[in-house]
């Protein structure tokens, strides 16, 4: 399958079902290098281009063309990576509405990239300072370069079993325990409302973290590390506030605190 960002947690998703619908006990979601040790192997790929992202299929119809229909109309499409245009318009869009300044976003990337010197398996390892990251060439509106994710490949593997499984084979000391997971489209709203916010999937990720807190009994101020794809420092500050982890317009307070 392929489904862009969410290829992986799509890959994942799947596998759960099979697993909690009962047809395997043990499964494999990844994305290469396929071992000969499970029955069922759910494969999610995403092969980048190099340079900016591009429009891959030619033949068909692109998945993009409501959202950049959307972009026209609100905002005069510019030319150029369409990824920026999308996210950088988002937090334009949230800078108008609720007064959040571009240092809110190149904090974000500075929180992140700080991440990324402790971790052996990251892109890029370079700490950045604020100033460096405000002062990186501009790419669009409130994005500087070093607020835009490169372009990469990789790959990554999770093995999912029932609780059956794991007990059979003594795994409860090594096992992580799947509470819940949703996985939704763009409902109407991200293409009739005209917001720039909602085109980036502000609505769809709202109702996805709606649905998985009441089907889990989880609240947002239980929730103690979240691990969020951050291809932009716009898309993650909107998430914040589509997950419920501050209020709506108050994601700039958040990140300063």
């Amino acid at each position: 399958m392929n489904n862009n960002c969410s290829t992986g947690s799509a890959a994942l998703y799947y596998t759960c079902n099979l697993i909690k619908g009962g047809l395997a006990d043990c499964a494999l979601a990844l994305g290469r290098n396929l071992p000969v040790f499970v029955k069922v192997i759910f494969l999610g790929f995403d092969k980048m281009f190099s340079g900016s992202l591009k429009m891959g299929m030619n033949d068909r119809a692109s998945p993009m063309d409501n959202i950049i229909k959307v972009t026209n109309e609100v905002k005069q499409w510019q030319g150029g990576p369409f990824a920026p245009q999308i996210f950088g318009n988002a937090g334009l869009e949230h800078q108008e509405k609720h007064g959040t300044k571009d240092e809110h976003f190149a904090k974000i990337a500075y929180k992140n990239h700080l991440h990324s010197t402790n971790n052996p398996y990251s892109q890029f390892r370079d700490k950045y300072t604020l100033e460096q990251i405000s002062n990186s060439q501009r790419i669009y509106g409130p994005l500087t370069k070093l607020q835009c994710c490169p372009t990469s490949d990789g790959a990554a593997a999770a093995i999912v079993c029932s609780e059956k499984f794991v007990r059979e084979h003594k795994l409860e000391n090594q096992a992580i325990e799947v509470v819940g997971m949703v996985l939704k489209s763009d409902p109407a709203s991200s293409f009739k409302d005209k917001s720039l916010m909602k085109a980036a999937g502000y609505d769809m990720t709202k109702n996805a973290a709606k649905e998985l807190y009441l089907s889990t009994g989880i609240t947002p101020d239980q929730v103690q590390v979240v691990e969020l794809h951050d291809c932009f420092s716009a898309n993650e500050l909107i998430t914040y506030e589509a997950l419920g982890l501050c209020p709506e317009g108050k994601a700039g307070e958040y990140i300063d605190r």
